[in-house]
Formats: C-alpha cells, structure tokens, sequence
C-alpha cells in the first residue's frame, strides 16, 4: 500500500475507535497486537495486514470497506469488477491482492485475485506460514503454486484447486520460472455453517 493509503487507512481506524470510545489497548487484544503496533498502524506507520483490518471492522461494527476505502459498501443485487480492476489490498508482502467484492454490502465471503510473484531466492527458502480464523478456497489461474499446509507440500497449476482450514498453517510461493496468478476466497469464521 502506497504511504497515503495506510495514512488514510489510520485516521479512518482511529475515528472510528474515537467515536465508539474504544481504546487503543482493547483494539490492539481484539487484533492479537501490542499497543505499539496497534498505535503504529492507526499512525500510518507501518504495513496494515488486511487480516488485522478484518479483525478492527469487526469490532468497530463496520465494513472493511469502510475503513479501507473510506465509504460504505452500497451494492446489493451484484457487482461486476472487470479485468484488472479490484481494490487492491496489502495481506503478504510481496504478493499483489485485489478484493473483487469491495463494493457489495454483507459479503458472506472475501474473494481476492491474487497475484505471488516468483523468486528464485524464494524457491531455497522456508515458505512463510500464517493462520487466520475461516476457511480458505485457492484455484490457480494461471503459472504454478507451490503450497504448504500443515506441514505438507502440495504443487498445484493453471486449473488445480485447494480447500483449507486456515488455522492450520499454511503459505505458498511462486514455481515453475514465473508468476502465479490464483483466485482465493477467504470464508470468515462467523460466516461458515
């Protein structure tokens, strides 16, 4: 995200906190963070997972939207997002996310297109690992994926798809020479049946 973006993000975040009259130390325990990094994120200081943005609108009884993009999802029958548009959204560094459902009110699901760029330092290296509360659905488009989940490795390509428990750790890189663009849903906990 551009410096103004997180900026604009953090000033939207910390009225929102002020008009509710939360604290900044209750929405650093309701994101898992310490107040340095909570404070830091409201400042525009540092890099703001959208996990942890998820997490605050939440909380402060909003859309994502609204603290990313400063107004409120208004679309309810459907929304078309052409090729290569999509808010785009900081969740891994390095990898380019775009939320493709940004402007529907009461999405049940956050589906991104997803784009991890290859590495060959990458390809050496131990795969950085998350967890997130949900569930998680990734169907490759184009390139392949090299993908760990609960300590097992899985190649996927142009066409394969997985299904996951996020709570298990998982990540995944770029193979095969080039990038890799691949559609994720993510399925918030609240949300699944």
């Amino acid at each position: 995200m551009e410096q103004s973006d997180l900026k604009n993000i953090g000033t939207r975040l910390a009225a929102m906190r002020d008009i509710l009259d939360i604290s900044a130390e209750e929405m650093a325990s309701v994101t898992g963070t310490d107040v340095e990094f909570y404070t830091a994120c409201e400042k525009g200081e540092r890099d703001i997972p959208i996990s942890f943005l998820y997490k605050c609108a939440h909380h402060l009884g909003v859309d994502v939207t609204d603290l990313i993009m400063g107004e409120t999802p208004r679309l309810s029958v459907y929304q078309v997002v052409k090729k290569n548009e999509g808010i785009p959204v900081e969740r891994r560094h390095g990898f380019s996310y775009k939320n493709m459902s940004y402007l529907f009110k009461g999405r049940k699901v956050e589906p991104f297109m997803v784009t991890a760029p290859y590495s060959d330092e990458a390809q050496h290296a131990p795969i950085p690992l998350s967890v997130h509360d949900g569930q998680e659905f990734d169907m490759v488009i184009s390139g392949q994926l090299r993908m760990v989940v609960n300590g097992k490795t899985e190649m996927l390509e142009a066409g394969d798809c997985i299904y996951l428990d996020s709570k298990y750790p998982h990540g995944m890189i770029a193979t095969g020479g080039q990038d890799c663009v691949f559609l994720a849903v993510v399925i918030p906990e609240d949300e699944q049946k």
